[in-house]
């Protein structure tokens, strides 16, 4: 496991080094090196009393909250309505011509009408995220609950199968690596999406402060801000993996039979 994760991350400290050389031989303000930005997130995140500063409790959660359970309620949202259309050609007929609609809008155009709709703060983001999340999720399980095998579907039928039990035997576990390539696109994308709702409208959040340090000019935060995200999205997509790889192990093992 310790030999892997090396192999993956041998070029991050190489990168940081030349990071390093580059902005201390230019002198520019606008990119500090990555020693500065490495003491300013430290400073703003974990100098407090209790390691963690006010500030990471006060905006670093809330995000966090914020994002995973936007991203849970699209899932919810996603899967079940992907498979009802993937399953039911006559409602599929009357829904996709909207989800081709909304699909093509880009979710910041969609923050003033939410700030109509809804109330100022978590309300405006959660719905931002999952209208731009959303779409992957449903697009891939529409096609997996869609491209099964009939034989089995019909065997099943034929042998007076119930219903709940073709879709938890059958049907999800057949939709599944489509559906689970939806999800990967969806977590990134409800990162950014976060960022973008807190950057307007929000008193808390990392894209609050980024915000704040991008009109105080301070390049540092900003910059810290960013190295956070990045730390961040690479978190959530190895525990992501790591849910796949397990959930998936069937479909593997199956591909190498075969």
């Amino acid at each position: 496991m310790i030999r892997t994760l090396i192999k993956r991350l041998w070029l991050v400290p190489v990168v940081l080094g030349g990071w390093e050389l580059l902005a201390r031989s230019l002198g520019n303000p606008y990119l500090p090196t990555p020693s500065v930005i490495l003491a300013r997130m430290y400073e703003m995140w974990f100098s407090g009393p209790y390691i963690l500063t006010e500030e990471a409790v006060d905006h670093f959660f809330p995000s966090l909250i914020r994002v995973t359970g936007s991203w849970c309620l699209a899932v919810i949202v996603g899967v079940a309505l992907g498979v009802a259309l993937g399953r039911t050609s006559w409602l599929a007929d009357y829904f996709e011509p909207l989800i081709e609609f909304g699909r093509a809008v880009p979710p910041p155009a969609m923050l003033p009408v939410f700030l109509v709709l809804f109330q100022m703060g978590t309300q405006v983001q959660v719905a931002t995220i999952v209208f731009g999340i959303v779409w992957p999720i449903l697009l891939n399980s529409i096609d997996g609950a869609r491209n099964l095998d009939h034989l089995k579907l019909e065997t099943a039928t034929v042998f007076g199968v119930p219903a709940h039990l073709r879709l938890t035997r059958i049907i999800l576990p057949a939709a599944a690596p489509k559906i689970f390539a939806g999800l990967r696109l969806s977590v990134s994308l409800a990162l950014i999406l976060m960022v973008i709702s807190e950057l307007k409208g929000s008193t808390e959040g990392i894209g609050y402060l980024l915000n704040l340090a991008s009109n105080n000019a301070d390049m540092p935060a900003i910059w810290a801000g960013v190295l956070l995200l990045g730390v961040l999205g690479f978190t959530f997509n190895t525990l992501f993996l790591m849910v796949e790889r397990r959930v998936l192990a069937w479909h593997r093992a199956a591909h190498r039979i075969a």
